[in-house]
């Protein structure tokens, strides 16, 4: 059933034992209360202090030994129950009330066990899990019937039947069979469109082979085996969300359908937390940690918050709480009754509670019906007490800022950016809303209007957040486990799984080095065969080799090359040691936890020497064996016929939540948008602390908040100015614009460009009536020779402009401008709109290779102008700081943008997107040291995909030429599969120039075989 207890309401009373005997102690001390309880008055009775939210509490199912689980159809005239109320059945079915007659109908079967029903959104349809397929069933019935003539009534219990199997039935009464799995298939309940269904279950403990340990465990707690899992309405596409030791169950769907509510049991069962997660498994957030019986959690429709059921009262004391879905502060108490409180629902419209109950005279589990108060509660979890210091922040900047451009304006901005409360900026943190708040208050102060979300300033947009390990890493040498941290430690990249006993063989350094006139062959791997092994290697380099023949193997050396190299030769996983003559500080590899997603299919852990030498025979030394190697020698690789090493890998990968600012500017008074929009922008993230990001600070600078100052503080605070000099010249009557214009404050630069790419591949969901490029066969071909799939369509005919401020702050000698490549007319008009100005300039064609979300859209062929006054010592360090600023040369770029904006919102026509990028059109930066060229432009904001997606290829280059197009993701080249970045970059150093190849590309579902002849990069 979906709640810890299985209806542990549902018992008669509470001195009887729980469900299943170790979910609660009977010595478990009480939990420790939070602050929301330590204010309770002894005074109030507990009818008084429940009516701070509930009121008018009344019972409305009366029949039977016991009922609940009582929920609701869309519109609350129906509730779908359980009851055990049959006089021939002990056990629960499943009943519909009309809550508009009081009418009662059995809905399930009426033999076997039923539980956790739920009814679909369409309500033609109730969901619910029965025994009643059963050939036992009428049999099992009978036997604790004759026990309870007998008076041998036993304790209440719930015993996670293998028979449970979900079923639908329909209005005409036939009942459908959804699951058909051996185990246990309980606790479901459709998503808010009715299209998916979540539910738990143990049926991976009956379907592979348990350890001696596991199937004695399963015989006694079969819980501890359930996990989460999400299937289609009709039964099909089973995906597993969980897969954590201990109970995960009771799940349901926010009311949005984006996550999915739930409680976990601790590996003992001696507590629960409530959880929630997005639908496809991933953003595993821990909402409580009250270290109690928690459970039963439920969405408020309006999302913002949950309510849940716990016992951190007393061991049978079951209470009330809600906590905010974001997690934020102390849960808060809702009811005060001894007993048995829990189950809550609410009921669609959010302003009524329906519970189980012991509340009654007789003391037996009932549903009870409630008014509820919405306003108090976000009262009490501070949804409503937003800290408005920032806006008022903005406001104040706004009424003190000039419509000139002065410098101290510019430092106005800067000033709030980089205080020390918002910590660096980083994308998804607290510091990074502070800031877009300011941005948006600030936008709004000067007439600007929402061009976000729902009628909002903002868009969100998903973003890699990071990785940790869970508790459930396990690696097994022989017989005995290692400590996870102290003997071994799985790598970022690793794969996650479980990799049964398995031999391990010897490859040495683990490296395939080919060789030519210059470079000597080296190769660990000779007459090996590593094939559903595992492979133990020595990291890094051989410890005694020349300079010149380190120079040579360094590139081959690293763990995510020697994995790749291990898993393409058939490897079941690899093995990383240090040895003894290694320098190495730590002996275990550091676990990046800035890594998102797995970048290999087979599992990749580090060892200590210790632990690897217990892999050898009793004779060999480690420091022998890797002396032997030292200098440069190659040994044959062998079988170790030592022991076996088992794994199970857990990686939890993050995502996260950012959030960009995006506000208009009407060139005319009405609702309606004038297009093509000419857009200013500039991104608000920046590196927080540091951590494992792309800090360059020093080792004494480790955890610092790097401020940003210049980068990219300045870039904002220049935006801004411009915001304000256009809001004043408009309602001046001075600005006759054509255009709307468009102010966007991107996160997530800093981490890929995330926010400016989602900001364009939504572009069309924020904005349905902008106009679309012609879609026809030329405009195919054309879209094709740009590297384009049609999915990535030009925006030209929307953005008449894209004019990009990143890093403005230290003008030295010249302000560089970029991207007067991307249009013919950006030349003379960059010199033209500076003329008021002065200021020193570069001007740069480079248009499609920028490092700034400025390349978001040249890729889509909007024209770009992207400013910036030069790299600096103090990059991406804790030294980049607001007193180091030029705020008079920020001031001056600021207003150079500005004339620039102004300009294209007036002109007639807007600029042409034409790329000449002059002698640099051909190139690609190089990201390792390739030879061959393909012309391949990849997404780096792709995700978690296996393969490499590219946004685009380059005109006329080879890939081009052989039909590869922007949007398509490689999967092998050159007869090498390609998972990520990485095997790419390989693949491609082993290519001959002018020689041609296999290249395999996904292209939507279906993969195609092309050839591909490189060219030379020099």
């Amino acid at each position: 059933m979906r709640y810890f207890l299985a209806s542990l309401c549902l018992v008669a009373t509470w001195s009887l034992s729980p469900p299943f005997g170790h979910a609660l102690r009977a010595e478990e001390p009480p939990a420790e209360q939070s602050p929301s309880d330590t204010d309770d008055s002894a005074e109030k009775d507990s009818a008084e202090k429940e009516q701070e939210l509930i009121s008018n509490p009344r019972q409305i199912t009366f029949e039977g030994l016991r009922a609940g689980e009582g929920y609701f159809n869309q519109d609350a005239t129906q509730m779908v129950f359980q009851s055990e109320r049959d006089p021939a059945n002990p056990f629960y079915q499943i009943y519909l009330m009309d809550l508009q007659t009081g009418d009662i109908e059995k809905v399930s079967p009426g033999t076997g066990k039923t539980t956790c029903a739920w009814i679909h959104p369409s309500g033609d349809r109730i969901l619910f899990s029965s025994t009643h397929h059963d050939p036992q069933s009428v049999q099992k019935q009978e036997e604790l019937l004759q026990l309870r003539r007998e008076g041998k009534q036993p304790r209440y219990a719930w015993d996670y039947d293998p028979e449970f199997e979900i079923y639908e039935r329909t209005e005409d009464g036939a009942y459908h069979r959804l699951t058909d799995a051996r185990g246990y298939d309980a606790e479901a309940s459709y998503s808010p469109d009715g299209k998916q269904i979540v539910f738990a279950s143990n049926r991976a403990a009956y379907s592979r082979d348990l350890s001696e340990k596991e199937a004695e465990l399963l015989k006694t707690d079969k819980s501890y085996f359930i996990d989460l899992y999400i299937m289609d309405a009709d039964g099909t596409n089973v995906r597993r969300l969980t897969d954590v030791r201990g109970y995960d169950g009771g799940p349901f769907f926010s009311p949005d359908g984006s996550r999915i509510c739930w409680r976990r049991f601790s590996e003992d069962a001696t507590t629960a937390e409530i959880y929630t997660m997005k639908t496809d498994g991933t953003d595993v957030r821990r909402l409580t940690d009250i270290h109690a019986m928690s459970w039963a959690p439920f969405f408020h429709p309006s999302g913002d918050y949950l309510i849940f059921t716990t016992n951190r009262h007393g061991f049978s004391n079951f209470e009330l709480y809600c906590v905010r879905a974001d997690g934020k502060g102390s849960p808060v108490r809702v009811t005060y009754t001894d007993g048995f409180d829990g189950l809550p629902v609410f009921l669609p419209g959010g302003d009524r509670l329906a519970w189980t109950s012991t509340r009654t005279p007789e003391k037996r589990s009932q549903i009870f019906l409630a008014e509820w108060d919405d306003a108090k509660i976000r009262e009490l979890l501070q949804l409503n007490q937003e800290d408005d210091s920032d806006l008022q922040a903005a406001r104040q900047a706004a009424e003190e800022s000039a419509p000139e451009f002065i410098p101290a304006d510019i430092a106005r901005h800067v000033d709030f950016l980089t205080r020390p409360e918002l910590e660096g900026r980083l994308t998804g943190t607290e510091g990074e809303r502070r800031a877009t708040a300011y941005v948006a208050a600030y936008l709004e102060s000067l007439g600007f209007v929402p061009a976000g979300e729902s009628d909002s300033f903002f868009q969100t947009f998903e973003f890699p957040a990071g990785s940790s390990l869970t508790d459930n890493n396990v690696l097994t040498v022989g017989d005995k486990r290692a400590t996870l941290d102290v003997d071994w430690r799985p790598l970022a990249f690793s794969a996650d799984g479980t990799t049964k006993p398995t031999e391990v063989v010897f490859a040495g350094y683990g490296m395939q080095v080919p060789g030519n006139d210059e470079v000597e062959e080296y190769d660990s791997y000779v007459h090996l065969n590593v094939a559903d092994r595992w492979v133990l290697v020595f990291r890094d380099l051989p410890q005694d080799i020349s300079p010149e023949r380190r120079q040579q193997l360094a590139r081959f050396s690293s763990p995510r090359r020697k994995a790749t190299v291990a898993r393409d030769l058939g490897a079941k996983g690899i093995i990383f040691v240090a040895g003894p003559t290694s320098k190495v500080r730590d002996e275990l590899i550091r676990f990046d936890s800035n890594a998102s997603s797995a970048g290999i299919s087979i599992p990749a852990i580090s060892v200590t020497n210790k632990l690897a030498s217990e892999l050898f025979s009793a004779d060999a030394k480690l420091v022998e064996i890797q002396k032997e190697l030292d200098d440069g020698s190659l040994a044959m690789g062998y079988v170790l016929e030592g022991k076996k090493v088992g794994t199970e890998v857990e990686i939890e990968r993050k995502t996260g939540t950012g959030r960009n600012v995006i506000a208009r500017l009407p060139a005319a008074e009405s609702d309606t948008t004038e297009y093509p929009m000419v857009m200013v922008g500039a991104h608000i993230d920046h590196l927080g602390r540091g951590g494992g990001s792309n800090s360059l600070a020093t080792g004494d600078e480790q955890d610092m908040i790097h401020q940003g100052a210049d980068d990219n503080a300045s870039g904002v605070a220049a935006m801004l100015e411009i915001a304000q000099y256009l809001a004043n010249e408009k309602a001046a009557g001075r600005l006759d614009a054509r255009r709307d214009f468009v102010v966007a404050a991107w996160s997530g630069e800093e981490l890929g460009l995330f926010g400016s790419q989602a900001f364009i591949e939504s572009f069309y969901q924020l904005y349905p009536e902008a106009p679309r490029a012609e879609v026809d066969e030329q405009a195919q071909r054309v879209a094709r020779a740009h590297g384009m799939s049609p999915g990535a369509a030009p925006l030209s005919p929307a953005i008449a402009a894209y004019l990009n401020l990143d890093m403005v702050g230290r003008l030295r000698d010249k302000l560089v401008v970029q991207g007067v490549g991307s249009s013919p007319q950006f030349g003379s008009l960059v010199r033209r709109r500076n003329v008021p100005v002065g200021l020193p300039l570069t001007l740069d064609k480079t248009s499609t290779r920028l490092p700034t979300d400025a390349s978001a859209f040249v890729a889509r062929d909007v024209p770009i102008l992207s400013g910036f006054t030069g790299a600096h010592e103090d990059y991406h360090t804790p030294r980049d700081t607001k007193e180091k600023l030029n705020y008079e040369g920020a001031s001056d770029t600021a207003k150079l943008f500005a004339l620039l904006a102004r300009g294209l919102l007036t002109d007639a026509e807007p600029p042409v997107f034409e790329l000449d990028e002059g002698e640099k059109k051909d190139q690609e930066v190089p990201r390792a040291r390739l030879t061959a060229y393909l012309g391949t432009v990849p997404d780096y904001a792709a995700g978690d995909i296996k393969g490499l997606k590219l946004s685009g290829v380059a005109a006329d280059g080879p890939a081009a030429k052989a039909g590869v197009r922007g949007g398509d993701v490689i999967v092998k080249l050159a007869g090498r599969d390609i998972e990520d970045i990485y095997d790419y970059t390989y693949a491609i150093e082993a290519l001959k120039v002018g020689e041609p190849t296999d290249i395999s590309v996904r292209r939507g579902e279906k993969t195609v075989e092309l050839k591909i002849t490189p060219s030379s990069r020099e």
